[in-house]
């Protein structure tokens, strides 16, 4: 391998581990070079962090489920996958669901979802969708359910990579770090790995179920871009960890009606 392919490798591996260190909280290397422009870039491995929270919380829901009744391995996964995000999506929704319904204007709306505490409609919306991702796990054999999990952990990243691309911030800067962006060659790239997810699901569980869900993961995640322009004007870091709780949810939905 020629120097330029080494260092080729090693940038686009900083770059997933960057992604790896922003949306989890796995360790990485704590000499992780960073910027905002790196930043930046890492938005196109999304999909691939996405995947592999996925796998943890499907091998433990697997193994689980060999000696533990389905609705114990399920919550096991749920709280293997929350460990290893530190529940930073699962944050959003519910900052998100207090400051787009508990305020009167674009303005208070923001300063809602800047506080930390967490409201009425952020307790009952987060409190819904993780009750209908447990319910919705435990209908499907074990491994299916993991399948399902590699869907949607990486699915519902992309939803939220396609609203960076395609949608405007709400705020003027962002509220700890640059502001989401993605390049269009890490659009691209995004797109591809989350396809890539998408055909080897359908390998393995059939066109009809994992199609339906990919659909309703778009669906749900264009009702949360759509009201997030309505009412803020655009998108923030909170809109965003809706927009990936509500991708998710729809592949554990569309596979349910399907199958």
């Amino acid at each position: 391998m020629s120097v330029d392919m080494r260092d080729a490798v090693r940038t686009e591996l900083g770059l997933f581990l960057l992604a790896v260190q922003f949306l989890t909280r796995l360790p990485v290397p704590r000499d992780l070079p960073f910027s905002d422009d790196l930043l930046i870039r890492a938005t196109k491995y999304y999909p691939l962090v996405g995947l592999l929270v996925g796998v943890i919380g499907a091998v433990v829901l697997v193994l689980a489920a060999r000696w533990l009744p389905l609705p114990v391995a399920v919550l096991l996964s749920l709280a293997a996958t929350l460990l290893a995000t530190g529940a930073f999506h699962e944050d959003g929704l519910a900052d998100a669901a207090d400051g787009l319904w508990g305020g009167q204007t674009a303005v208070r709306r923001l300063e809602i979802m800047r506080d930390s505490r967490i409201g009425t409609y952020g307790a009952v919306s987060l409190g819904v969708v993780l009750a209908l991702k447990v319910t919705l796990l435990t209908s499907f054999a074990p491994g299916v359910a993991g399948w399902l999990l590699l869907l949607g952990h990486a699915l519902g990243r992309m939803a939220s990579v396609h609203v960076i691309a395609t949608t405007g911030y709400a705020r003027e800067t962002g509220a700890k770090f640059v502001v989401p962006s993605v390049t269009p060659d890490g659009y691209r790239l995004a797109l591809s790995l989350s396809m890539a997810v998408l055909i080897l699901g359908v390998l393995a569980l059939g066109s009809g179920a994992v199609l339906l869900g990919f659909g309703l993961c778009i669906l749900l995640g264009q009702g949360v871009r759509l009201v997030c322009r309505a009412k803020i004007g655009g998108y923030t870091g909170d809109c965003l960890g809706a927009t990936q709780q509500l991708g998710e949810l729809g592949i554990y939905l569309g596979a349910a009606l399907w199958l």
